[in-house]
This record gives C-alpha cells, sequence and structure tokens, in this order.
C-alpha cells in the first residue's frame, strides 16, 4: 500500500500529465463550468485518485483509456469501494469524450441532477433572496 505523500506525489505527477480527453474534459468541468458543481481533478478519495469529483454531489467521472479494456476486474473493484464511500462513478472512454463532448457533458449534467445537486443549487438561489 502507497504512502500519503507518494499518492500525493502521483496526484501531482497525473495533473501534469494528463491526456488529451482529461484536458478537454477538465476544460469544461473548471470553475463551476458544468451547471455551477465544483469539481476537482485528480482527486485523492481514500487510496484511489480519480480523475474528477464533484464532493458536494458525490460524483465521481473516470476517463478511461486502452488499458482498461484489459483491466475491468479492478476496474469494477475500485468503483465498488468508491461507491460504498457514497460516490456514484460514470465512466467514458477518451475516444468518446474526444469524438462527443457534448454527449459526455450531457451525460455528467444528468448524474448531478440524479444526485440532487440541482435541487441544492435552487434552495441556495431561494435561501439568498
Amino acid at each position: 500500500m502507497r504512502t500519503t505523500e507518494q499518492l500525493r506525489n502521483d496526484v501531482r505527477r497525473l495533473r501534469r500529465e494528463q491526456t488529451e480527453a482529461e484536458s478537454l474534459l477538465w476544460q469544461n468541468l473548471r470553475a463551476k463550468r458544468l451547471g455551477g458543481a465544483k469539481f476537482r481533478r485528480q482527486h485523492l478519495i481514500g487510496d484511489h485518485i480519480v480523475d474528477f469529483c464533484c464532493l458536494r454531489s458525490r460524483l465521481v467521472i473516470e476517463i478511461d483509456g486502452g488499458q482498461h479494456t484489459e483491466d475491468t476486474e479492478n476496474d469494477a473493484a475500485r468503483t465498488a469501494r468508491l461507491e460504498a464511500r457514497g460516490f456514484k462513478v460514470i465512466r467514458f472512454w477518451n475516444d468518446n469524450v474526444l469524438r462527443n463532448l457534448e454527449g459526455v457533458l450531457t451525460s455528467s449534467q444528468d448524474a448531478l441532477r440524479e444526485s440532487g445537486f440541482a435541487e441544492l443549487e435552487g434552495a441556495e438561489a431561494e435561501s439568498q433572496r
């Protein structure tokens, strides 16, 4: 098992070396660009580094490359551990992000709504009036 410091170093490296698909999606998630949700990238949850995470809605977005076609058992176990921590995990292939970004964003927005995020945003707006 990796130490916290090793995991933090991995997080920093992954942020520097993100894939083209991760970079493209991040440009559309950062700064609350997707429905006002604050996403973090390469975020540490327990001993897992997830690609993107909205803590408030407990939503994890994973972008999978070709290595994941051979590692479905590990991916399923990782997803189960994240779900046990209360997170919903959605996955997209790199190719899907690059060729169908609007569809990925729509699916992500739908997952935010399913988590109740849109209702929370509306309740906050009402309380600020």
